[in-house]
C-alpha cells in the first residue's frame, strides 16, 4: 500500500503583527464572500485590526493557511464575526478546525455560538448545517443591497441555566 501524504499539523495562534494584517486584508477583499459583497481592502483591514475582537490565525506547518475573528460581547455573545480559509488551504479541513476551535473557545464560556453566512455561499451553508448549526432567521439587505445574510446558532441551552468553565479553564 502506498504511503499517505500526510498535511502538516495545524497551529492556531493569536495575531498582532500589523504588516501580516494588511496582506491578510488582501486575501480577504479578493475572495468571496466579501468579493461579492464589494468590501475593500481597506474596509477587510479594519475588521482584522479592531482589538476588541478576539482575533486568530491559522498556519499549516508554516503557511499561512486562514484566521477566526470572535466578538465575545454584545447582544450575540458568542458570535463567530469571521471565518477566512486561505485559498490554497480550502478543502483541507482548516474551516471545520477553525470553527471547532472556536466553539471550545466559546462553549467555555457561553451556552450558544451565532454567525452569519451570505446566502449566497453555499460552500459554506453546507459546512455549518454538517457541523449542526440551526438557521434562526434571515438578514435582508444587512451587508449589501440585494443579499441576505442567514443568522445560524448552534447551542448548549439556555442562557439562565448554563454553567461556564471557571475561568482559569477557559483559553
Amino acid at each position: 500500500m502506498p504511503n499517505a501524504v500526510q498535511e502538516p499539523a495545524l497551529r492556531i495562534g493569536t495575531f498582532t503583527d500589523a504588516h501580516d494584517l494588511a496582506a491578510m486584508a488582501a486575501l480577504m477583499a479578493a475572495s468571496d464572500p466579501w468579493l461579492t459583497l464589494g468590501r475593500s481592502a481597506e474596509s477587510c483591514l479594519a475588521v482584522l485590526s479592531d482589538q476588541s475582537k478576539e482575533r486568530y490565525a491559522v498556519f499549516q506547518g508554516d503557511a499561512f493557511a486562514g484566521f477566526l475573528i470572535l466578538n465575545l460581547r454584545g447582544a450575540f455573545v458568542g458570535y463567530l464575526q469571521t471565518v477566512f480559509v486561505a485559498p490554497q488551504a480550502r478543502g483541507s479541513g482548516v474551516g471545520s478546525a477553525l470553527i471547532q476551535f472556536a466553539e471550545e473557545r466559546i462553549f467555555a464560556a457561553h451556552p450558544n455560538v451565532f454567525l452569519c453566512v451570505s446566502a449566497f455561499n453555499s460552500g459554506a451553508r453546507r459546512l455549518y448545517e454538517r457541523l449542526g448549526y440551526a438557521p434562526v432567521g434571515e438578514l435582508i439587505d444587512y451587508l449589501a443591497l440585494g443579499q441576505s445574510e442567514l443568522l445560524l446558532r448552534k447551542t448548549r441551552g439556555p442562557i439562565g441555566s448554563y454553567r461556564a468553565l471557571p475561568p482559569s479553564l477557559q483559553r
